[in-house]
C-alpha cells in the first residue's frame, strides 16, 4: 500500500489507514513499521502526535517496546495541515486525544494525494467509542484492529481496563493505570465497579 506516482510524476490516489485497538495492542509499533517502511521507499513521511502525550517523550512517538520515531507535537488536528505540505505519507499517532475535526484533515490529506496512517485507541476506559475514531473508522479505506492479550485469561484483548480511580475522560498512563482485557472479563470488572 504505498502512494503511487503516475506517468507524470504527479501523487495518484490518497487514502485513509487506521490502526486501532486498546492499549498494549502494538498500534504505535504498527503505525511506525509502516512509516519507516514509506522512508526506506524514500517517501516524504511526517507524523504528529498530541502536544499533551509527554508520557515516553515530548517530540518522539514512543512504542511500549521502545521503538521511536521523530514527531511533530501539535495542538489542534488543524496545525497539522499546517505542517503537512508536500508530503507523500503522513502518520498520526494518538488520535483519540485530537478534536472531532481530525476526521476532516485526514480526508483533505488524502484528497490532495496523500497517504494518511492513523493509529488511536477505538475505545475509552469505559468501553465506549472514544474522540474522532469512530468517523476516521467510517470513512478509512483501510482499518486494522489489532488486540492486546488479556490480562486476567489470557484472551485477545479489546478493552482498556482503567485500574486507577479516576473518573476523567482522559488520564495519561502505562501499566501502572491500564490494563487490557477480553470482553468477559472487562464486563466482569465493570459489574464490580458499579457496585461499588
Amino acid at each position: 500500500m504505498f502512494l503511487e506516482k503516475s506517468t507524470d510524476g504527479s501523487k495518484r490516489n490518497g487514502w485513509v489507514e487506521v490502526i486501532c485497538g486498546s492499549m498494549f495492542s502494538g498500534k504505535t509499533e504498527e503505525l511506525i513499521r509502516r512509516l519507516n517502511r514509506a522512508k526506506i521507499a524514500k517517501q516524504k513521511v511526517e507524523i504528529f502526535k498530541p502536544i499533551i502525550d509527554q508520557r515516553y517523550d515530548s517530540e518522539n512517538i514512543v512504542s511500549h517496546d521502545a521503538t521511536s520515531i521523530h514527531s511533530t507535537p501539535v495542538q489542534t488536528a488543524a496545525q497539522i495541515i499546517l505542517y503537512a505540505n508536500d508530503f507523500d505519507v503522513v502518520g498520526v499517532d494518538e488520535a483519540q486525544f485530537f478534536d472531532d475535526e481530525l476526521t476532516a484533515v485526514c480526508n483533505q490529506l488524502a484528497d490532495s494525494g496523500t497517504r494518511v496512517i492513523v493509529a488511536g485507541l477505538d475505545m475509552d476506559y469505559l468501553g465506549k467509542p472514544f474522540g474522532p475514531i469512530p468517523s476516521l473508522l467510517a470513512t478509512a479505506e483501510y482499518v486494522t484492529k489489532v488486540h492486546a492479550i488479556c490480562m486476567i485469561c489470557g484472551n485477545l484483548a479489546q478493552y482498556s481496563h482503567r485500574i486507577v480511580a479516576d473518573d476523567n475522560l482522559v488520564v495519561l498512563g502505562e501499566k501502572e493505570a491500564y490494563e487490557p482485557l477480553c470482553r468477559k472479563c472487562f464486563l466482569e470488572k465493570q459489574k464490580k465497579r458499579s457496585n461499588i
